[in-house]
């Protein structure tokens, strides 16, 4: 039987970075080899030194959210107690009713309760105080502010209101009619008294004539009218139409008779 020659091929080194025998003996020489060893103990060590900087990154990030968390916490924290001063202050002011140049409209007892909504409402000038936030909200600006602002604003309102001048009621027809005599009792109209028309070329129009009203009723009656009238009359308002179409439509067609 014939034998063939097969060829084993190389095995890579991935330390070493070169090929060698694919047999056992050039294997297990070339791993006993010092170049071999070093190298495995190179590579090693650099995946030491990699993993230590990766844990000490990760230590590093834990720390930093860690600093991050605690300087949040303690800035919350003290947002809300400046807060709640803030509240209880306000809150103190105006059960208190302490008073200002300002605006001493705003506190005092105008103030009462809404349940509906829960905010406090002045009944003097209709502003709305919120306990929880501290704000104010006016129809001036419409929308929620600071005590300050609230307090411009409701002073700037009052003293448009003051400026407005008072307008007189209107009189009726009857209380002018009883000045007008009242006048005309205490003595005569001022003025000069005119006897004479102005128009000196115009007469005087006097009272309507008995004749005059009798032609406006008779013209005002409608008269009456007999079948054989209306008949006539309808025809002649016929006969007028079709001689008023015979007119327009002659020039067009020629067809008719002259």
């Amino acid at each position: 039987m014939t034998e063939y020659w097969v060829s084993q091929g190389n095995k890579w080194c991935d330390f070493c970075k070169i090929y060698l025998a694919n047999n056992p003996s050039s294997i297990r020489n070339h791993e006993l080899g010092q170049r071999h060893k070093d190298n495995v103990a190179k590579r090693l060590a650099s995946m030491r030194q990699e993993k230590a900087a990766k844990d000490k990154e990760q230590k590093e990030a834990a720390r930093a959210l860690e600093q991050i968390e605690v300087k949040a916490k303690r800035s919350y924290q003290k947002d809300i107690s400046t807060f709640q001063e803030a509240r209880d202050s306000n809150a103190n002011a105006l059960i208190a009713g302490q008073e200002d140049v300002l605006g001493s409209a705003f506190f005092g007892e105008d103030w009462e309760l809404e349940s509906s909504s829960g905010y406090y409402r002045n009944k003097s000038n209709g502003c709305y105080y919120d306990p929880n936030s501290g704000f104010y909200y006016t129809d001036a600006l419409g929308r929620w502010v600071t005590r300050e602002e609230a307090l411009a604003a409701s002073r700037k309102s009052s003293d448009s209101a003051q400026r407005k001048p008072s307008l007189e009621k209107p009189l009726s027809a009857s209380e002018s009619e009883k000045k007008g005599a009242a006048k005309s009792q205490n003595g005569a109209a001022p003025g000069p008294v005119v006897s004479a028309p102005l128009n000196p070329m115009r007469s005087v129009k006097g009272a309507p004539s008995s004749l005059t009203k009798r032609k406006r009723e008779d013209g005002k009656r409608p008269k009456v009218v007999s079948e054989e009238e209306a008949a006539a009359v309808k025809a002649r308002e016929a006969a007028t139409a079709r001689k008023r179409v015979e007119e327009r439509e002659k020039p067009l067609l020629g067809l008719y008779r002259q």
